[in-house]
């Protein structure tokens, strides 16, 4: 089955939607709404924020509460005394504060809040990536439609100059073979015409999709035709990319990597207090009185017992373990700050090329216009020439299809400079 067939399939079987008409600021709301990564990267920048405030409450007092009930057998614990645990039951409250944890905590919510720009900057990102992408949609699927209705006129003048060589053939001021070469011209034009309903088919599909919309949505372009704007105010500046914040981000995610290693060696300070509550223990046994009677006696145990404990943990040999830890943390950190020299160097000469596209792009487009504008008067001419019989069939139909390209290139050229404006935006950040 031929490609074009296969689209027309796809698109019988696909449910009718309505008419919508669209902009490209209508196109780049609609996409960065629709977009699913940018509701991911949203959802990141929510979990960052969680992360920072779990990470402030790791400074802040710990309370823990505890019980148990214990059930066992009696335990002698000397001859005639028995220990009675039946029962027995314990609660306490533990209050737990890290005085000095070797730089731990505060690497570690200075790391959250790194997670936090890092989510913002993956957003921005995004945002730039998803505007790209619409404006590159819009931007194909209006230059392939102004190329269909320069293809129909295109074939209306084909068939203007079928009509006049089918009158002279009846005539018989033209041969048959004049007719056959005008409608060779006219099958090719068809074929021309199929090939780009096929490409605005799914030009149409990429749009819906990338604004959310039903795939066979009818799109109705609120631009008419694709229109020139010379390049001003240029420059190289990279500053404002996200893509640099990032890199940044990394260098600074490996510096904060190094300190925590580093705590790995240094001493931890802590204060913990408390108290304790336990009871229903009791003490069974028999003693001897001064006259010599035995005596059994039952003892309850209830009481509580308050605890403040200073913990200090000092490393003495890890045999060099925490060491090495940091050596590969600073590994880390020496080739986060090549990638960002690296990706910096990389990214400003794509800068220079976006802007050098969008200077020659516009020299296209210049160039294109003026070939545009000699075809037509070229063609002008010719059709005048071949009225008065002073040019043949076969120069009228050259001319048609100089024409022809001519509008094409000019329309390819229109639509790649919009294409180049926006990516020059993404690579310097404008978006």
């Amino acid at each position: 089955m031929k490609f074009p067939a296969i689209i027309m399939i796809i698109m019988s079987v696909l449910p009718v939607s309505g008419q919508v008409t669209l902009s490209v600021d209508t196109v780049r709301t609609m996409a960065l709404e629709h977009s699913y990564k940018l509701r991911q990267d949203r959802n990141s920048i929510a979990k960052s924020d969680l992360d920072i405030d779990i990470a402030r409450r790791q400074r802040l007092p710990m309370l823990d509460a505890s019980a148990m009930a214990l059930i066992t057998k009696d335990m002698e614990i000397m001859e005639g005394t028995t220990l009675q645990m039946r029962g027995m039951y314990t609660a306490g409250l533990n209050l737990s504060l890290p005085i000095y944890a070797g730089g731990q905590l505060s690497a570690g919510l200075k790391l959250a809040k790194i997670g936090r720009e890092v989510a913002r900057l993956n957003s921005m990102k995004t945002r730039a990536e998803v505007i790209s992408d619409a404006d590159n949609s819009y931007y194909t699927l209006l230059a392939i439609r102004e190329k269909e209705r320069m293809l129909q006129a295109y074939m209306r003048q084909i068939q203007a100059i079928y009509d006049q060589v089918s009158l002279s053939v009846k005539n018989g001021m033209a041969l048959q073979d004049d007719l056959l070469r005008v409608e060779a011209r006219m099958s090719d034009i068809k074929y021309q015409m199929q090939k780009v309903s096929t490409g605005a088919s799914l030009c149409s599909m990429a749009l819906c999709n990338a604004v959310g919309l039903p795939l066979n949505t009818e799109i109705v372009l609120a631009d008419s035709a694709l229109t020139a704007e010379a390049p001003a105010n240029l420059d190289y500046d990279i500053s404002r990319r996200p893509e640099t914040g990032l890199l940044r981000q990394q260098v600074a995610a490996s510096e904060q990597q190094v300190k925590m290693k580093k705590a790995g060696y240094l001493p931890t300070v802590a204060i913990a207090g408390g108290i304790s509550w336990f009871g229903n223990i009791r003490m069974k046994g028999t003693t001897m009185l001064p006259d010599g009677t035995p005596y059994q006696y039952t003892q309850k145990f209830d009481d509580y017992m308050p605890l403040a404990m200073l913990s200090v943990s000092i490393p003495v040999c890890h045999w060099g373990t925490e060491v090495k830890k940091v050596r590969q943390a600073k590994i880390e950190l020496e080739n986060s700050r090549l990638a960002l020299e690296e990706n910096t160097r990389l990214m400003d000469i794509e800068a220079r090329q976006a802007v050098c596209n969008l200077i020659d792009g516009h020299t296209l487009v210049e160039t294109s216009l003026t070939g545009l504008r000699q075809s037509e008067k070229s063609l002008e001419s010719m059709r005048a020439r071949f009225k008065a019989g002073f040019a043949t069939l076969t120069d009228v139909l050259d001319a048609e299809a100089q024409w022809s390209q001519a509008r094409a290139n000019h329309i390819e050229a229109l639509a790649q400079q919009k294409i180049n404006h926006t990516e020059y935006l993404r690579v310097t950040g404008r978006l």
